[in-house]
């Protein structure tokens, strides 16, 4: 591949504690992320993809190495420069929702543009879109107590994109769901990817939804292992799926 990819590790470890009790998560990663991308991280319990998310996330920085982001060394950046990273490019997705209870879903997916200072006007307007985009127009209303484990996280994940962020990390976004429900949220992400280029990455432990991803990134031991092209992508549906549960 040519040209500056979206993202790139270059030698990236990460350690935690000192000395003998030191633990090396990550052993020296390498790994380029093409903007449109949509890319699997899997690997066991303590391979290193929780923290090559978390550093990708800006939510953890490198002990050494390189974390270019749009060219831009991550690495060197301060606390309040990676925040603004996070506000502005990133969106999150978490398997627990973590939705606030007592809050409409419309006032979730305001948050991120609350911390921005957006207007009041502006917050209504994006997180009505938003939610409109996640099959939730005329849920705007419910607590996340009125809603089902889906639609809980069409929500988090409105909240997530009512930024229009350059990329997404979902970490485990179907862990909570059944079957038919965690279908549903991959074809959404599926549609967030083609339809409207966000790049997506998700960290998955389950080789069912790691099949709707473009390529399949495996972790073992503090290094990638394996990075491949998905040959057969499970096939995205025509439009994101209308029936809401």
């Amino acid at each position: 591949m040519s040209g500056t990819p979206l993202i790139e590790l270059k030698g990236v470890t990460r350690t935690y504690g000192e000395g003998a009790t030191a633990l090396q998560a990550l052993k020296g990663v390498n790994l380029r992320i093409e903007a449109g991308d949509f890319v699997a991280i899997m690997g066991p319990s303590g391979s290193g993809k929780s923290t090559a998310m978390n550093t990708l996330g800006c939510l953890d920085t490198p002990t050494t190495g390189e974390y270019l982001f749009q060219g831009v060394h991550v690495e060197t950046l301060g606390r309040d420069q990676r925040a603004r990273l996070r506000r502005h490019y990133l969106g999150f997705v978490f398997q627990g929702f973590n939705l606030l209870a007592r809050t409409s879903a419309q006032e979730n997916v305001e948050l991120p543009l609350l911390y921005r200072g957006e207007s009041a006007t502006a917050r209504h307007k994006a997180a009505a879109l938003a939610l409109a985009q996640v099959g939730l127009q005329g849920w705007e209303h419910h607590t996340p107590a009125e809603l089902s484990g889906g639609q809980q996280q069409r929500v988090a994940i409105a909240r997530a994109i009512v930024t229009q962020p350059t990329v997404l990390l979902a970490d485990e976004p179907t862990g909570n769901l059944d079957t038919k429900r965690s279908a549903e949220i991959m074809e959404l992400l599926q549609d967030l990817n083609v339809q409207h280029g966000i790049t997506v990455l998700m960290v998955t432990h389950e080789p069912d939804m790691a099949a709707y991803a473009k390529r399949m990134v495996r972790f073992v031991d503090g290094l990638v292992e394996s990075d491949v092209l998905n040959p057969h992508p499970v096939p995205r549906h025509a439009a994101a799926p209308q029936e809401v549960h």
